[in-house]
């Protein structure tokens, strides 16, 4: 067993594709993960089948799509499917298997396979339990200060982080999963999963890496030529989000800011990885250690005028995917970028492959060191009024919006900021149509429903009206003493005005 690799799977959240040096982004401060795809692969076309948080941890952890797993909105009660997870997999081959940070299960104390997690859950108590980060706050004298820098979960206000840098989320998963490392047990290889929760809001930036963007010039966000059309309900939606920015002359300003605390965020977590990986050089795992950086989704930033994730542009559906393998194996390219089609279903049996451990027949996600490669990927996400599906052939994209019946189409090759929406050109009526057989031939469930005598017709239109935000999108308070269980909801920031537009 000794010789076996050992495997850190790394996960942020909301942390796109694009947002990386190696990728050529002008700002973005990533070098150590710059380094990690020079010795590795960068895979440029990821993609997360369902672009927000529980659905896509759910496909990391079995290998599977929504369809099988049985979450594309994000139900934070749905129990995990009867299916074979990654760390039970590798557990049966013999694997040491733990978990540090963000899971998103239910019950949350569920270790879905490893021999233990530690946890933090971004303060959600009403399920009855209180994280290890928590904890650690507390013992360390700030019982339930957490949040008392009054930033939002799931909005775009910012601020530095109002404890001792010590304390950071992102420090503590760090050193969590450093100890991790070295309490292992040596006659056993590791499998070992750390899972950010940043750049998520809040946007909490310790001021050192807010200091070290000052002295950049913020990039603006991308506007597509279509944004100022009459648009559907869901990007309505999305773009409601977005409201109290630009009612400000400040608008540019203030994005910029925005941007810059998320970048801060990013590159924290990036400074922070090589603690990990000196770590495993300091215990002489390094070069038998497989490292696999991603995130579930990605973030809109503002680009196109919306924000946050479910969807399906680029900053939002299209993630990070670095694969760095042992010394000794080839299977990983060096210094390379793989432009085949790729997303989370694929990074169990990847990760089974490289360890040369059976994957589960329940597995529907291609080893991405495999000549397997799949010829289009489907994305979906929300149900009803708020669905969103894709469909990417590797050059084309088509987005649909069922309210409405709305389509749009993205040339990717010549347009990577999607700002030509193409799906009226008569020239490129062939790629729509083909994109469009293969999206009805995915749909399933209540999605059926927008098929009528064949044709793809989606849903009556509908305005979207924002609800009051009294909520303000999944506050958090003060958890000390800890709150109650209840069946608190986490967003309510939106209501339905389901009456019929008049198309003309």
């Amino acid at each position: 067993m000794r010789n076996k690799p050992n495997i850190l799977l790394i996960s942020t959240d909301h942390w796109p594709a694009a947002l990386l040096g190696v990728a050529g982004h002008p700002v973005i401060q990533t070098p150590t993960l710059d380094s990690l795809a020079r010795s590795g692969t960068r895979f440029s076309n990821a993609y997360s089948e369902c672009p927000v948080c529980i659905p896509a941890r759910r496909t990391l952890m079995t290998g599977t799509t929504p369809r099988t797993h049985g979450d594309r909105v994000f139900d934070e009660t749905l129990t995990m499917p009867q299916l074979p997870t990654m760390a039970e997999t590798f557990r049966s081959a013999g694997y040491q298997a733990t978990a540090v940070g963000k899971l998103h299960v239910y019950p949350q104390r569920n270790r879905i396979g490893f021999d233990d997690v530690i946890l933090d859950e971004e303060g959600r108590t009403q399920y009855g339990v209180i994280d290890d980060y928590e904890i650690f706050l507390a013992d360390q004298g700030y019982a339930g200060q957490q949040f008392w820098h009054g930033m939002s979960n799931n909005e775009y206000s910012w601020r530095p982080w109002h404890l001792p840098e010590h304390t950071h989320a992102t420090n503590w998963a760090t050193q969590q999963m450093s100890r991790t490392i070295k309490r292992r047990d040596p006659s056993r290889p590791g499998f070992w999963f750390i899972s950010y929760r940043h750049p998520h809001p809040p946007l909490v930036p310790l001021p050192t890496y807010l200091d070290l963007y000052r002295q950049f010039l913020i990039d603006k966000p991308q506007s597509g030529q279509w944004t100022t059309e009459e648009n559907c309900f869901a990007i309505q939606a999305n773009l409601s989000r977005g409201f109290d920015f630009y009612q400000q002359e400040s608008a540019e300003e203030q994005i910029q800011l925005v941007r810059q605390a998320f970048y801060a965020l990013c590159t924290h977590i990036d400074h922070q990885l090589r603690v990990l990986i000196g770590t495993l050089r300091e215990e002489s795992l390094l070069d038998n250690t497989i490292i696999c950086f991603t995130s579930d989704h990605g973030d809109m930033l503002g680009n196109h005028g919306m924000w946050a994730k479910r969807l399906f542009y680029e900053y939002s559906a299209n993630i990070p995917m670095i694969l760095v393998g042992t010394g000794d194996d080839d299977r990983v390219g060096i210094h390379q970028i793989d432009h085949r089609l790729v997303g989370w279903t694929d990074i169990m049996p990847t990760l089974l492959d490289l360890a040369g451990i059976s994957i589960p027949t329940t597995v529907e996600g291609l080893s991405m060191v495999g000549k397997e490669k799949r010829d289009s990927f489907y994305g979906e996400v929300g149900e009803d009024a708020f669905a969103t599906r894709m469909v990417h052939d590797g050059r084309y994209k088509l987005i649909y919006y069922p309210v409405g019946n709305q389509r749009q189409l993205f040339d990717l090759n010549k347009d990577p900021n999607e700002v030509f929406n193409l799906s009226n050109d008569p020239t490129h009526r062939h790629q729509l149509e083909h994109l469009t057989k293969i999206l009805v031939s995915q749909l399933y469930g209540a999605d059926l429903d927008w098929i009528v005598n064949g044709k793809l017709v989606g849903l009556i239109n509908q305005k979207f009206l924002p609800g009051p935000n009294k909520g303000l999108s999944s506050q958090r308070g003060d958890h000390f003493p800890p709150p109650p269980q209840t069946n608190m909801k986490q967003i309510q920031w939106f209501h339905v005005k389901s009456e019929k537009i008049d198309d003309d």
